[in-house]
């Protein structure tokens, strides 16, 4: 006997929303239709659509603003940046947006263990990163960054030199890929010498490991993301709720 599974009305104006997000019909930053516009569109009420609109705003994916309207969330705003950086200094001040200083963008063949995750083919390409995260000048995170090469055709080193902004503002704005949610694993390694070269350690110092799978709409992982995180100064901070 099959099962029938109910999703709430609000559920399903939720999932028409994140379709239009994903299909580009409205870019980030940019304001969506009203909540009267919504309901008269889907044919719900406006508590329907209100409902739908403050879940996916707890997903991080659309901004009330007060007195504007809602708008597509960008990872150009502030608090974007600092939810996908979780590491904060020990003084208790606020955390900052640090500076990159890439090391190395290259285009080969994506490794099993990297096209597993990406779920791509053997054999297929990819465009890996490595670059380094500084806070006044000293390096703290040393990262190695793996995308698919068919969706970040046109990345090169000189495209991620000359944009100032977080790479991943970059990705949304030149190749239409947002990040919308991350899956992490933190273990504690010892610094070998690549490591301890690039973060100005010893050998064997202890260093945080970082390993991330970024994906977009639909659950399609887009990044994986390995960082060694140095914490003389800094700790990496997460909030459970």
């Amino acid at each position: 006997m099959s099962s029938v599974t109910f999703s709430p009305l609000y559920r399903q104006i939720r999932d028409r929303l994140v379709h239009s997000l994903q299909s580009g019909e409205w870019r980030p930053g940019e304001a969506i239709p009203s909540e009267i516009d919504l309901a008269a569109r889907y044919g719900v009420s406006q508590g329907t659509v209100r409902k739908a609109i403050d879940a996916l705003s707890a997903e991080n994916l659309l901004v009330r603003r007060q007195g504007r309207g809602t708008f597509v969330a960008s990872h150009q705003e502030a608090r974007a940046q600092i939810r996908f950086l979780r590491l904060r200094p020990d003084d208790g001040g606020e955390p900052r947006q640090p500076t990159s200083r890439f090391l190395e963008c290259r285009r080969l063949r994506a490794p099993l263990e990297i096209a597993r995750a990406l779920e791509m083919k053997a054999g297929d390409t990819a465009v890996t990163i490595r670059r380094l995260l500084e806070f006044d000048g000293e390096p703290i995170v040393l990262e190695e960054i793996w995308l698919p090469g068919q969706t970040f055709r046109g990345l090169t080193a000189e495209r991620l030199t000359a944009y100032s902004g977080p790479l991943y503002a970059l990705l949304e704005t030149e190749f239409g890929t947002r990040m919308i949610r991350a899956s992490e694993r933190l273990r504690a390694v010892a610094a070998g010498e690549v490591e301890a070269r690039a973060l100005g350690v010893e050998v064997g110092e202890p260093l945080l490991l970082v390993d991330r799978v970024s994906s977009t709409y639909g659950d399609k992982a887009v990044e994986v993301r390995r960082g060694w995180y140095r914490t003389h100064h800094h700790h990496y901070f997460n909030e459970l709720s």
